[in-house]
């Protein structure tokens, strides 16, 4: 294209296609005034009365985005300027490298549309180029991928190519006495950026929630969890350790030089589509940094009620606990159970013009339009206690507290609740009576316990049978004895298990769901608190009045065959 791209960039379409040449005014106006009958872009209608081709109105878009349009019907994409970006790269955001300057690092790119600026920024993040796009016709960008990215590599071919790399060989056996050029040099490559890639998109792909980097004395450890269980990947040489955890912490905007102390960062992507959030933790261990990013697809989050799983009777409680104009609601269960999960879907359920909504949380993990939503900092002195206090001079109808970790956060949130607002909260403990105990050890006096909290809701997360592999069985008298049945109590019943496949991984199960326990308060339950009454007591009375524990619930779960007995043995306790 003859015309610089700076003098199109933001003029509208129909001026830009004029200016190029590939139109007339008279045209462009006939279009527009057949665009008043028809809304359909004015590109589209030029196309359909023949006055321009397709390739005119992308290379249009191109300039009009400031960007240049380039012919690459001719083009032969070199092996070295391939193998810069993976071939998952390639395909997920849909571009090719068409030239690269080692000395800058500048990285040239030709992209099938102007708008797929994320990849532009991505590349940028992950690569850790100079990224410089262009557009370019979308079959040929196709047909240059197909061709050249068809085999895609693993992590395997990636780790065995750096395991025979000599040029890494200098950072063996160096231990703290490494020098931070070389690690910095080392996690430039792009055999090392490469793989970090690779084992990003493989976690996102197979919907991992955490990726681990271990170093240990004589071995350098990658696992992800999925599904709640660790897996382990094919580990990389260890002398490469230092030059991963580098180029994660580059990536996060850690410090480098930094190997003492623990860091926290964050990684914001958009990966095939999905922005997806990765939390960075490093830790110094004995044998080095260790490094856990959680990855938070926030594409895959079902922020309602209805999705979290609950049983008809259970829902019905639930909105009636969240909806009152007063009170306590606590969320129970250990972490990783899907607690902040529970209460975010009730805000988002809350969450409307008239409700003025405020959350403090450590940390924020998802960031939803219409909550005020803090971050905890004690370094700065901003606690649970303190934003509470703050949150009370706001004029709030509802409060989230991340967690009541002690006493003051405790009296805070009963004050809160006494004063007419709504206050949603998380606790630590095994189930919800246990709760009542746990909040009374901390300190809290019994009579303002039972005066402000409504509802207690525990939970568990337990993984679900693979549907397509999913069969049905007869479990041995041993397995029934876990959950204290009999062979005559479950007469009748079908039970099934995942075989294992590749959809899951050859482990039988593919995804998770909740179980949950929810104890409301009455009168009497109140006496009993009140009274000192032990967990049995208060479980007791609360299951006569219809509470179903965590474990009724996993039996409910087994027997409509959506999870296998050792799931529900593993995540509840037996009942006394």
């Amino acid at each position: 294209m003859a015309i610089d791209p700076a003098e199109l960039k933001g003029r509208k379409l129909g001026r830009v296609l004029t200016k190029m040449g590939k139109v007339t005014r008279e045209q462009v106006h006939e279009a527009l005034a057949i665009q008043k009958t028809r809304k359909v872009p004015i590109g589209q209608l030029l196309v359909e009365l023949n006055y321009c081709n397709m390739r005119d109105v992308a290379a249009a878009l191109a300039g009009q985005a400031g960007l240049e349009f380039v012919d690459l019907s001719k083009f032969e994409l070199t092996p070295e300027l391939r193998d810069l970006i993976p071939a998952e790269n390639a395909q997920s955001y849909q571009v090719i490298p068409i030239a690269f300057n080692p000395v800058s690092k500048r990285l040239r790119i030709a992209m099938k549309s102007a708008d797929n600026f994320r990849a532009v920024d991505d590349l940028r993040l992950l690569m850790g180029y100079n990224v410089e796009a262009v557009v370019a016709d979308e079959l040929v960008i196709e047909s240059i991928i197909k061709k050249h990215y068809a085999k895609q590599e693993s992590v395997v071919d990636v780790v065995t190519a750096l395991a025979k790399d000599e040029k890494f060989k200098a950072l063996e056996n160096r231990g703290d006495s490494i020098d931070l050029d070389a690690v910095l040099e080392a996690a430039e490559d792009n055999q090392v950026i490469k793989l970090l890639n690779l084992v990003l998109l493989q976690a996102i792909k197979d919907k991992a929630s955490d990726i681990h980097f271990e170093p240990f004395e004589h071995e350098f450890k990658m696992r992800y969890r999925i599904d709640g269980v660790l897996y382990e990947m094919v580990p990389p040489p260890k002398h490469l350790g230092p030059a991963i955890t580098s180029r994660i912490k580059v990536m996060a905007n850690l410090d480098i030089a930094e190997r003492r102390l623990p860091q926290d960062g964050r990684i914001e992507l958009q990966v095939g589509g999905h922005p997806v959030d990765l939390r960075v933790a490093v830790l110094p261990t004995m044998h080095g940094e260790s490094v856990v990013m959680r990855l938070l697809d926030r594409s895959n989050v079902e922020l309602s009620v209805d999705r979290l799983g609950m049983r008809e009777d259970d829902m019905v409680t639930f909105r009636r606990l969240i909806n009152r104009p007063n009170g306590i609601v606590i969320v129970t269960g250990p972490t990783g159970s899907g607690k902040t999960t529970t209460l975010y879907a009730a805000l988002a359920e809350l969450n409307d013009i008239e409700t003025k909504i405020l959350t403090a949380e450590d940390p924020v993990e998802y960031d939803i339009d219409g909550l005020c939503q803090c971050q905890v900092n004690v370094e700065a002195g901003s606690t649970f206690a303190k934003l509470l206090r703050s949150f009370l001079r706001q004029d709030p109808d509802i409060i989230l507290v991340g967690e009541i970790r002690d006493l003051e956060t405790a009296q805070i949130a009963v004050q809160a609740s006494l004063t007419g607002h709504l206050v949603l909260s998380t606790l630590h403990t095994n189930d919800a009576p246990s709760s009542v105990v746990r909040l009374l050890d901390l300190g809290m006096e019994a009579f303002l316990l039972t005066a402000t909290i409504e509802g207690i809701v525990a939970q568990r997360l337990v993984r679900q049978i693979c549907v397509k592999c999913k069969e049905s069985y007869t479990p041995t008298e041993e397995e029934l004895m876990e959950l204290n049945l009999t062979p005559d109590d479950v007469r009748g019943r079908r039970f099934m298990r995942g075989r294992g496949c590749e959809n899951c991984n050859k482990s039988g199960y593919k995804g998770r769901m909740a179980l949950f326990e929810l104890m409301t308060m009455d009168d009497e339950m109140r006496e009993l608190i009140m009274n000192e009454a032990s967990t049995g007591t208060l479980r007791e009375h609360a299951r006569k009045r219809g509470m179903r524990t965590l474990r009724e619930s996993g039996l409910l779960a087994i027997y409509e065959g959506q999870t296998t007995i050792d799931e529900v043995v593993r995540e509840t306790l037996a009942e006394d």
